[in-house]
């Protein structure tokens, strides 16, 4: 097992789960036996991270969050605490369907703010931001930023996470950006 990570001794780590280096795992967490985490992730009190999870490096999962099987998080990601993943369009109880899991990828980058929903089957691009208390029902541009019930877009974020203006520059890191076919895109070289 590797011990290049951190789990309280409240956590529980299934046999098998794969986490990286320089990962923390805090209290009343739970990592299932075929979840997979990179290095430098942090898990937040009372996170649940079921089986074939996969999350890059760098993720940070706040408090009360479960990461439920069929969601894929790549680098940078930020999931704010209580924020809620579903896996299936149409649970009943009585009705087994955990073949009908749906596969929600949350690209680099990506933010989803405290207490917002993600209903399963949608891909959030890269560094986009999902506003806080947001139902997120379909697909998110990369940058986008979207609030509301459901979410709906309401403006442009730049990779520091600063709310970009007409001019499309960043206020914080002076990068620019660029609309193309209606995908805001960052200006590598001027």
């Amino acid at each position: 097992m590797n011990k290049e990570y951190y789990a309280h001794k409240t956590a529980i780590i299934d046999e098998g789960a794969q986490i990286g280096s320089g990962t923390k795992i805090w209290h009343f967490s739970h990592v299932m036996d075929s979840a997979q985490m990179g290095k430098n992730c942090i898990l937040g009190q009372n996170v649940f991270v079921g089986n074939k999870v996969k999350l890059g490096n760098n993720v940070k999962v706040q408090n009360n969050v479960s990461v439920y099987e069929g969601v894929i998080c790549e680098d940078d990601v930020f999931l704010g605490p209580s924020m809620v993943f579903t896996n299936v369009i149409n649970p009943r109880s009585s009705v087994e369907r955990k073949d009908e899991f749906k596969t929600t990828l949350v690209k680099r980058g990506a933010t989803i703010g405290a207490n917002a929903t993600i209903i399963c089957g949608v891909t959030l691009g890269k560094y986009c931001m999902v506003g806080a208390g947001a139902v997120v029902t379909k697909d998110i541009p990369p940058f986008a930023l979207v609030t509301g019930v459901p979410a709906r877009q309401t403006g442009w974020v730049s990779r520091s996470g600063e709310i970009l203006g007409d001019d499309l520059s960043c206020p914080m890191s002076g990068e620019k950006y660029c609309l193309e076919d209606g995908e805001l895109k960052l200006i590598e070289n001027e």
